[in-house]
């Protein structure tokens, strides 16, 4: 499976991208864990140490090698198609059965980036949803940048994390109309930090189609987590079963 994570900042999608990555792993998959979202709360989330691992993006030595261009440089020629096939088991860094990968983020100016930056990430992403074999879960940022019109064609599901909240709900109908342009119709959603059955009812009620596939409920281990900066315990049962049930839902949607 390919499973992308996005929803608005604050919401709960790193929390729930790690618990994923975490919950298959245990489950015996290898799981690639990708974390393509510029404030980059993954590796926390997933008890790995990211102090001294550099972000993709900011490797310049290995950008000027796969694509032939100095970061940073105007003009010139280089490589719209990297290799980049050996770079999750040569950057990523594991735990767990869990390996992390660190995308970063290309600072662009004006409109728009074609540097080799932007191009070495563009394809990295499109190897790990088309060819890596591994169960990939990328945390993603609000927007989907990081995905092209034929990256999208493989991606299992898009999952849009959603607590009850106008501006959340509001985010979630822009990440949508974002995947029609790019052809990625499997888009769901998932509530997070939900108390009751009226804020899981609100959601039902506002999401305008989108599929509400589970509820990542209001945890106070989930809480205690983050304030204590150490990933949330997959053993609190409230989780687990949280968990579980979303899993099981996206299985049985890419099977």
């Amino acid at each position: 499976m390919k499973i992308a994570i996005s929803g608005k900042g604050g919401v709960g999608k790193t929390t729930l991208s790690s618990l994923l990555a975490r919950y298959w792993a245990r489950k015996g998959f290898r799981v690639l864990a990708v974390d393509a979202d510029p404030d980059a709360n993954l590796g926390s989330a997933l008890g790995i140490d990211t102090t001294e691992i550099t972000p993709i993006a900011k490797m310049e030595e290995l950008i000027h090698e796969r694509t032939g261009t100095k970061p940073g440089t105007v003009g010139g020629f280089f490589k719209m198609n990297p290799r980049v096939d050996d770079l999750p088991e040569s950057l990523g860094k594991e735990k767990d059965g869990v390996r992390l990968l660190l995308m970063g983020t290309v600072k662009k100016g004006g409109g728009g980036c074609i540097c080799p930056e932007s191009v070495l990430l563009k394809a990295l992403i499109s190897h790990l949803v088309l060819y890596q074999k591994d169960l990939v879960v990328m945390d993603m940022e609000a927007g989907i940048e990081h995905l092209g019109r034929g990256t999208a064609q493989g991606v299992d599901r898009l999952v849009i994390v959603v607590e009850p909240g106008r501006r959340s709900i509001e985010t979630a109908a822009k990440v949508r109309e974002l995947t029609r342009d790019i052809g990625l119709h499997r888009v769901v959603a998932v509530g997070s930090k939900v108390r009751n059955i009226k804020e899981e009812e609100f959601l039902r009620n506002n999401l305008d189609g989108i599929p509400l596939i589970g509820i990542l409920p209001f945890s106070e281990e989930i809480a205690a987590a983050d304030l204590q900066g150490r990933p949330p315990s997959l053993d609190d049962p409230v989780i687990h079963e949280a968990v579980e049930k979303i899993a099981a839902a996206l299985e049985a949607e890419a099977a």
